[in-house]
């Protein structure tokens, strides 16, 4: 199995979930977002094997080809690429770059070993959406110039390609739109708004919301979106599927979640709205439920305390070294 994005925050959940199932499972990441120490438990694990390369790259299936050899792959994994939006606001064209020629070499890699190919898509595709909740038939409200572009058209491209590839080519294909995932290993600084509620909480600073606070993100925490992931992808489903919790949380219901898991009262910052935020984003999974047996079971408060618990041990291990 190739994961590419595989040292990432949903990456390094995922290698580890398939090497659970037994599975065989290279990591190509170039590093840029993802971290080795996301891993690192991972480098002695018989059947693991980091190999550090930008998807990109005019020779990263040599690269691959030099450490499969003969080996059957049985699937490609496509979650490479920037996610949170300060990472890929700064690298605006590496973003379009992994997911247009990224997804076209992961795509061929797939092809050479006749292996199935899952791309991790998103929910960003739908845009500032105009259906409520979101379904997989609905096409979208997408800036196509905006700043969020980037990483919006970028996952747009990436699955239109996939689909061009199943008719053209044959390719075995599988999209995941992924809706908003946390848990352990997200990076303290990535932007994303339940690791910023949550370390300034830690810190007793005041929450920063953006707008009002009304506008609303559904939340799964990450062992349940791994879940989802591999069903879709030992799955004979087609066409996208949407993976996330369809329990809807304002901004400010989230902080004060967060409060409570935490012990402080939140304090709230209020900024502009930055533009082409969506304002509303629950997933529709209906699909997910009915074709894989798949839905979300951790419980926001149960998932905010987990993450927050991993924070305490990373700190306590830290110390130890």
């Amino acid at each position: 199995m190739i994961v590419a994005g595989g040292s990432g925050f949903i990456g390094s959940h995922l290698c580890e979930a398939l090497l659970n199932r037994g599975y065989r499972v290279l990591d190509l990441d170039d590093h840029s977002t993802g971290r080795v120490s996301n891993v690192a438990h991972l480098l002695d694990v018989d059947g693991f094997t980091l190999l550090e390369g930008d998807v990109t790259d005019g020779g990263i299936a040599g690269r691959v080809a030099a450490v499969v050899g003969d080996e059957t792959v049985a699937a490609v994994a496509h979650l490479a690429s920037a996610a949170s939006p300060p990472a890929y606001l700064a690298r605006p064209l590496e973003t379009l770059a992994v997911g247009s020629i990224g997804t076209d070499r992961l795509i061929s890699i797939a092809l050479r070993y006749e292996a199935r190919f899952l791309l991790a898509s998103t929910s960003e595709v739908y845009g500032d959406p105009l259906e409520h909740p979101q379904r997989e038939t609905y096409w979208g409200n997408v800036n196509p110039i905006g700043e969020r572009s980037v990483y919006d058209e970028a996952k747009r491209f990436a699955e239109a390609l996939t689909a061009a590839h199943e008719r053209a080519s044959g390719l075995d294909a599988r999209i995941a739109r992924i809706f908003n995932t946390y848990g352990p290993r997200m990076q303290p600084d990535d932007g994303r708004v339940v690791t910023n509620f949550v370390h300034q909480a830690l810190r007793g600073e005041a929450m920063t919301v953006y707008g009002d606070g009304t506008q609303t993100r559904s939340f799964c925490f990450v062992s349940d979106e791994v879940e989802g992931l591999i069903a879709l992808l030992e799955s004979e489903v087609r066409g996208p599927v949407n993976l996330g919790n369809p329990t809807e949380f304002t901004m400010i219901e989230l902080a004060v979640a967060v409060g409570e898991v935490i012990g402080v009262e939140p304090r709230l910052d209020h900024r502009p709205l930055p533009s082409d935020d969506p304002k509303v984003r629950q997933p529709d999974i209906s699909r997910a439920r009915e074709l894989l047996g798949w839905e979300p079971r951790v419980a926001l408060r149960d998932g905010l305390r987990l993450m927050v618990d991993s924070l305490d041990d990373t700190a306590a291990s830290g110390a130890d070294h």
